[in-house]
């Protein structure tokens, strides 16, 4: 039986006034569903009142807060944060005290972290040892998912200690990282059949490690070890190749599957295809704030530190144009979630894949810009409206995580995880002004519209006007029950599933055409092997990447240290063209498992 302790709960003063009485005036509630005028009360961490001022009479010892011209929100909730985790010889470096304070510092009142056991270790002593690293540190509250690193009778019975005792329903499984995490999909459908029969929620981390093997394998022999190996290793169709075949296997168990991360354009469609395919059952995807607010071509040619900074896995893609994309699926409920995937290392940690780019640690910051950037490139772009903003960054993971409408929700009876947003208000993101305990953001130098003016955390203003000030361990552990309506009523029938003619109509209308349309957006790509075989035709400019050279040019073989490679083939006779341009990639493969 699992014995966590228990939080340290050290709440300075300024928290501890007036029984945490707030009333916020004249602000726009905006919820998932609706926006409008109206006042909320909080006491004790709980939403009292949402309403007109004039059905409320408010007790002394209130502190007011004048909303006039800004909305008050949901706080959002991260569901993929890696905080603390090792990797290797390093640890990262938002800890859950660094990376909940620039959580709560982004207008994030909740994330919900991975535990992620070794290969044979148990699954209910890595859970106790994730819950006694957050429960001292916390600023804000958190659950937890559980990866499934390995497959045995022993990892069956403690999936279902987890979801009965221990407040998991979302179990985390790995298509790729061949010989370490990996499961054959003999494996993934029994994990999915058991979580099913729990009414759990399965999670997939969706790119084919076989091929990623094989390609890093012919990378390294070639001489081809910085960080641009690391996008090379596993292109968009090996990512959008896992995600088709994670949704089928997900269909024949009947279990619902959560696709984390979907970085390229390619995964995005075979997810939206899924999902109208399955006529909306089973099928849910997150992106990144990531893939959201910058891409591959942002950190090329600026050497190894600048690059294997945003080494993360699935990586950016070179594709200019898929931050936009990925923005539209969200806004066409194709995706549903945005996540920030946070685990942030120092120089000195990516420093250990130079010369092997498998060895650089994966992860990039997030969880602190997720909101803002959702915002700008969502909201403020004109592809997104606040309600669905609010989804996106919040009520679709308190639904489906099964907390909701405790949180998610500006409603009477939710906690009161608020905050107040001033959509016209600019800031500029940097590493020098963040507040997380990294030396790099890769967002550096954006301008963003969306601030958070206050963020109250359970009913205690921890963020005002850019000071902010959190109460290490103050956070709680939320359990996650399994069962979530919002996801098992449609696959049980007890919420009908739109018929066919008005699910093609809310995708768009006629959907075959949207998808082909699409699709030309998709660029094909060759495979490693027939690049590094020389079957591809020379660019006429190149630029050098980051691996250095020590080998003269071979005649017949591509050279990846004299310059890059870019692919153009003409797609139909209308003069549509779909092109591939990688020029110095990011990245480099690990072994650390986000």
């Amino acid at each position: 039986m699992s014995t966590s302790p228990k939080p340290v709960k050290k709440v300075p003063i300024h928290l501890q006034s007036a029984q945490n009485r707030v009333y916020i005036k004249n602000g726009e509630i905006v919820n998932h569903d609706k926006s409008f005028k109206a006042d909320v009360y909080i006491e004790d961490g709980i939403i009292k009142f949402v309403g007109p001022s004039s059905e409320i009479t408010i007790p002394g010892g209130v502190r007011t807060i004048d909303a006039s011209g800004l909305m008050i929100i949901p706080g959002g909730i991260d569901p993929h944060t890696h905080l603390q985790l090792p990797f290797g010889g390093a640890v990262a470096v938002d800890d859950f005290y660094h990376g909940t304070r620039a959580a709560v510092a982004g207008g994030t009142t909740m994330i919900i972290d991975f535990v992620l056991p070794n290969k044979h270790e148990s699954m209910i002593e890595a859970y106790d040892k994730w819950r006694s690293w957050a429960d001292p540190k916390v600023c804000c509250d958190y659950g937890l998912h559980v990866g499934i690193t390995w497959w045995s009778k022993s990892v069956s019975e403690e999936i279902g200690i987890l979801c009965k005792e221990l407040g998991v329903n979302s179990f985390k499984t790995f298509m790729a990282y061949k010989g370490l995490y990996q499961l054959n999909d003999s494996d993934l459908l029994d994990v999915f059949e058991r979580i099913r029969h729990l009414n759990g929620v399965a999670m997939v981390h969706a790119e084919n490690g076989d091929i990623i093997a094989k390609n890093t394998q012919r990378l390294l022999a070639e001489g081809i070890n910085g960080p641009e190996g690391h996008e090379l290793s596993r292109p968009e169709e090996v990512e959008a190749e896992a995600v088709h075949r994670a949704c089928v296997l997900a269909h024949q168990a009947a279990c619902p599957l959560y696709v984390v991360h979907v970085m390229s354009k390619s995964a995005g469609i075979e997810l939206a295809r899924a999902r109208h395919r399955y006529r909306g059952r089973y099928i849910m995807g997150e992106t990144l704030a990531a893939a959201l607010g910058t891409d591959a071509t942002c950190c090329q040619h600026l050497g190894f530190d600048h690059e294997a900074a945003h080494v993360l896995s699935p990586p950016l893609r070179p594709d200019k144009t898929t931050p936009e994309f990925l923005m539209k699926l969200l806004a066409n409920d194709d995706l549903q979630l945005t996540g920030s995937d946070n685990c942030t290392f120092n120089k000195e940690h990516k420093a250990l894949g130079k010369g092997d780019f498998t060895k650089i640690p994966n992860g990039v910051n997030g969880v602190e810009d997720r909101m803002s950037l959702v915002w700008e490139k969502g909201v403020h772009a004109g592809l997104l409206d606040p309600c669905r903003f609010v989804a996106v960054t919040s009520t679709n993971a308190a639904k489906i995580f099964n907390i909701y409408p405790q949180k998610g929700r500006i409603a009477v009876g939710s906690d009161a995880d608020i905050v107040i947003w001033n959509p016209n208000a600019t800031r500029t993101i940097s590493k020098d002004t963040h507040h997380h305990a990294c030396d790099f953001n890769i967002f550096e130098g954006m301008t963003v519209h969306g601030v958070c003016e206050f963020v109250l955390v359970r009913g205690r203003i921890c963020a005002e006007q850019g000071n902010v000030r959190v109460a290490e361990g103050f956070g709680r552990f939320i359990p996650t029950p399994v069962r979530p309506p919002f996801v098992y009523d449609i696959i049980e029938g007890k919420v009908q599933s739109p018929p066919e003619d008005q699910h093609e109509e809310k995708l768009n209308g006629n959907v075959a055409k949207r998808f082909a349309e699409l699709d030309i957006q998709i660029p094909v790509q060759e495979p490693i092997s027939a690049m590094l075989a020389g079957n591809l035709a020379m660019p006429a400019e190149g630029s050098l990447c980051s691996t250095p050279s020590v080998r003269g040019r071979v005649d017949g073989k591509r050279d990846m240290q004299e310059s890059s490679f870019s692919i153009s083939e003409e797609l139909d006779r209308s003069g549509v063209r779909a092109c591939i341009k990688v020029k110095n990639p990011p990245g480099g493969k690990s072994s650390g498992f986000w």
